[in-house]
């Protein structure tokens, strides 16, 4: 029995998997679980291939249905999705099957569908449809329709013949609009239209011969521009090269254009090839530029001023261009420069020359010119002149402005150099203003370099070393100091020229200075000091003399010598004499050197070291035979130099040993002065500190006794301070007692007083405020009793008038009825009841009964 339920259990288990693998192929199609099973499960719009292996041949089962498969059939494709275009999509679907017209699929004797082997067919929107065999759908998708837009278009290839095109053939498809592709066709591009704004055009080139959009037959490769607003699309044998900008031309702008090719342009004007032109905005205010056109440059509006002029090179004149020719063109007035035209020097303003200026010219062709007084001259070209101020001037083209010429005003110390070009003189035109003439101009005079150097140079005490560069072409001129003498040597007469200072000393063309150069430095060098002017002195010079003594002491002494010109001031031939020695320095130093070396030749270095400045003196000047003393000075008369006096500034060994002994021998000497002194000095310092220390104990002692007589005045002061100290401290408390209690007493006098005071100002005060109160109390009270009485006046006044008016509006007829109206009225009332009287009352109310009779008498009364 377990056995049985057993097996009963796995049957129905694998019942159960079997239905759930039937299920799963029927619901997802899947292949895995179709391929479990012999029966498939079609849903709507699924397919499957199925084989029959009997026949060979393959069929479609298309659901909704349930196939069972037999032994001899094979399950190709397991369920797929029938393949559902949506709208404005196609596909496309490789071998397809062949249909009739009827749209009936064609099969053969076999029952095999029939397909176009390597074909294709596009299918649009249409029912679901499967794929039959061999049929593959291209790229596995569904591909929307292109729609195109307005401007736009598709450029199609015929891929083979059709509806009357050939392969090969191409054309447009423009929108809007859907393209339906087709298999005999395909898309090269897309081609979108060009919008062309104002002012702008597309240049165009036909592909091969054709007519374009307006008509117009073009050959291939030939190019045109399309000027127009608006869209524009190319047709297929057009092409766009580029989209042209138009050139904007303004009144002061305008366009040079050079032509490629001969062409007639948009004016009407045939234009050669390589023929430039200019298109101004008088033509037109937009110039788009065609195929056969080429643009130069920008051409900006040339404006000349009323005081402006210009020279135009190779102008145009009556349509002709005038090579090599040039035009004076002044303002005011405006132009452009036409093709081939330039200025020569830009735009010039007149020449306005003053009255102390002028213009040089130089005529470069021979014309005739006016001059001021209006008479004809002919002028040969190189002919020069000048024009002078004050006028305005404008050159012709005749000849060129050299330069503008000012006068040149010169002072009484400064001048010019003046060259006549004719004759090549040069001369010096000084103190006057001097304009130069046609033939003339400034000559620079070249000066040596040291020369320059010397006048250029600035005193020594001046801290700025900016120095303003010279002027070749002024008269060079040179202060002459004090006391100085100057040689200027004119190299045309051949003569010299002498001037003293203080002078200033103004150059001619032809002469030069004379340069001194004098030897200098300790010893003296030659040429270390250059100079244009040469001191008279008094002055003085320094030199170094080496000597050597008869003992063989070779020696070094530094003299100072004092020296001047035996010149009076203004004799020129003694200051030529001055200049007969270049280098006067050099040659008295070597001359007195000379001497000195002589001298000191024959003396021991001790003499000579104990009697230098005689020796010295005596060599230099020389023994006076009649005095026997040496000379007052050395006169050099070949140019006039005197030495007044030497000065040994000191004296120094060149042998270093013999400088060392020396030096040793001063030392010894300082050392043994100094020991001698400081010897002088300590016994002078120890007798001094004796006599300080026995100063110092006798008042020591003297200091002691004054000190106990001064402590015996102290101890007798101290008690009677102690006495006075006892006695007064007693009578000091007692004073203060009693002087406590005065104080005390009278205080409490004084506060007593201060509050009886401030009582009595209190109460002062307080009857004072009360009174003021009672005062502005009363005054209040009766302003107010004033205002009441004068309210109830006017009130009083205010009634009587309302009263008045009233009995004036109302009438004293109507007043009198008023009050007869009440009376009457009761009367006819109790008339009518039959009544003579009545009372009426609360209950609440008394009753008069005295005057009840009465009234009850006189008539009715309501209470």
């Amino acid at each position: 029995f377990f056995f049985g339920r057993l097996c009963l259990l796995f049957v129905e288990m694998a019942a159960r998997r079997h239905g759930r693998l039937q299920r799963a192929a029927s619901e997802d199609g899947s292949e895995e679980a179709c391929a479990c099973s012999d029966v498939v499960r079609l849903k709507p719009y699924q397919y499957i291939h199925v084989h029959d292996n009997n026949t060979n041949c393959s069929r479609v089962i298309v659901g909704p249905a349930t196939f069972t498969r037999q032994e001899h059939e094979q399950i190709l494709i397991y369920p797929r999705q029938c393949i559902a275009i949506p709208p404005c999509h196609y596909c496309v679907i490789e071998n397809p099957v062949i249909r009739v017209s009827a749209g009936a699929i064609v099969r053969d004797e076999h029952g095999q569908v029939k397909v176009r082997l390597g074909d294709k067919e596009i299918r649009l929107t249409q029912e679901p449809f499967p794929l039959y065999p061999q049929e593959v759908l291209v790229n596995d998708e569904i591909l929307p329709l292109r729609v195109l837009a307005p401007n736009t278009a598709l450029r199609l290839k015929a891929l083979r013949d059709f509806e009357g095109r050939s392969a090969g053939d191409e054309w447009l498809f423009e929108g809007p609009a859907t393209y339906i592709p087709k298999i005999e066709e395909a898309i090269i591009e897309e081609i979108c239209a060009t919008v062309l704004r104002p002012n702008t055009g597309l240049l165009l080139r036909a592909r091969s011969a054709c007519k374009n959009r307006m008509g117009t037959y073009r050959e291939a490769g030939e190019e045109w521009l399309h000027v127009g607003q608006g869209a524009y699309l190319p047709g297929v044998e057009e092409e766009i090269v580029r989209t042209v900008e138009a050139q904007i031309l303004t009144p002061s702008r305008a366009i040079s254009v050079e032509a490629v090719r001969g062409f007639v342009d948009v004016f009407g004007t045939r234009r050669a090839a390589g023929q430039q032109w200019l298109v101004t905005a008088a033509m037109t205010e937009a110039y788009l530029l065609g195929p056969h056109e080429k643009f130069i440059r920008d051409v900006h509006l040339t404006v000349l001023g009323p005081s402006q002029f210009c020279v135009v090179v190779d102008p145009w004149r009556d349509g002709r261009h005038l090579l090599g020719q040039r035009e004076l063109r002044r303002g005011r007035t405006q132009f452009f420069l036409s093709p081939g035209e330039r200025l020569e020097a830009g735009i010039s303003d007149v020449f306005v020359l003053e009255a102390d200026e002028a213009l040089l010219l130089t005529a470069t062709e021979g014309f005739v010119d006016v001059d001021p007084n209006g008479n004809k001259v002919h002028r040969c070209p190189g002919d020069r002149w000048m024009i002078y101020g004050p006028q305005e001037y404008v050159p012709s083209v005749h000849l060129t402005v050299v330069e503008r010429r000012n006068s040149i005003a010169l002072d009484k110390n400064e001048g010019i150099y003046v060259r006549d070009m004719k004759s090549g003189t040069v001369r010096s035109v000084m103190g006057e203003t001097y304009m130069l003439a046609p033939d003339e101009e400034l000559w620079e005079k070249p000066l040596p370099p040291l020369v320059l150097e010397k006048l250029q140079a600035l005193p020594r005490d001046n801290k700025v070393r900016a120095v303003a560069p010279r002027d070749p072409t002024r008269v060079v001129t040179y202060n002459v100091p004090h006391n100085c003498v100057v040689q200027l040597y004119d190299y045309k007469s051949k003569k010299p020229r002498i001037a003293f200072g203080p002078d200033l000393v103004m150059l001619g063309p032809e002469e030069e200075f004379t340069v001194l150069k004098l030897s200098g430095g300790r010893p003296k060098e030659p040429g270390k000091i250059k100079s244009l002017c040469l001191s008279l002195g008094p002055d003085f010079m320094t030199d170094l003399v080496q000597v050597e003594t008869s003992d063989h002491a070779r020696l070094s002494l530094q003299l100072a010598y004092s020296w001047f010109f035996d010149c009076p001031h203004g004799d020129v031939d003694a200051a030529t004499k001055v200049f007969n020695v270049s280098n006067f320095v050099g040659d008295a130093c070597s001359a007195i050197a000379s001497r000195v070396r002589g001298a000191v030749a024959g003396e021991p270095f001790d003499t000579f070291h104990r009697n230098s400045s005689s020796i010295i003196q005596a060599a230099v000047f020389g023994i006076n035979r009649d005095t026997g003393r040496p000379n007052p000075r050395l006169e050099f008369k070949n140019n006039r130099l005197v030495v007044t006096s030497v000065d040994i500034q000191g004296v120094e060994p060149v042998d270093p040993r013999t400088r060392e002994a020396l030096m040793k021998s001063v030392q010894l000497a300082i050392e043994i002065t100094t020991k001698s002194q400081e010897a002088a000095a300590r016994h002078d310092a120890e007798r001094r500190e004796q006599d300080a220390k026995g100063h110092l104990e006798r008042q020591v002692i003297d200091d002691s006794a004054k000190a106990e007589k001064e402590r015996l005045v102290l101890l007798g002061l101290q008690a009677e301070s102690a006495a006075i100290e006892s006695t007064g401290a007693s009578k000091a408390e007692a004073k203060a007692v009693a002087a406590a209690a005065e104080i005390e007493g009278e205080s409490q006098v004084h506060i007593a007083k201060l509050r009886a005071e401030a009582q009595r100002v209190a109460v002062e005060a307080e009857l004072s405020a009360t009174e003021a109160q009672q005062q502005a109390e009363l005054c209040f009270q009766a302003e107010m009793n004033k205002l009441e009485v004068e309210k109830a006046k006017q009130l009083s006044e205010i009634d009587t008038l309302k009263f008045q008016k009233s009995v004036g509006a109302v009438g004293r007829s109507t007043i009198a009825a008023m009050a007869r109206a009440g009376p009457e009225m009761q009367a006819k009332l109790l008339k009518g009841l039959g009544l003579q009287g009545y009372l009426m009352t609360d209950g609440n109310s008394p009753i008069n009964l005295m005057n009840a009779a009465s009234q009850l008498t006189g008539g009715a009364v309501t209470v």
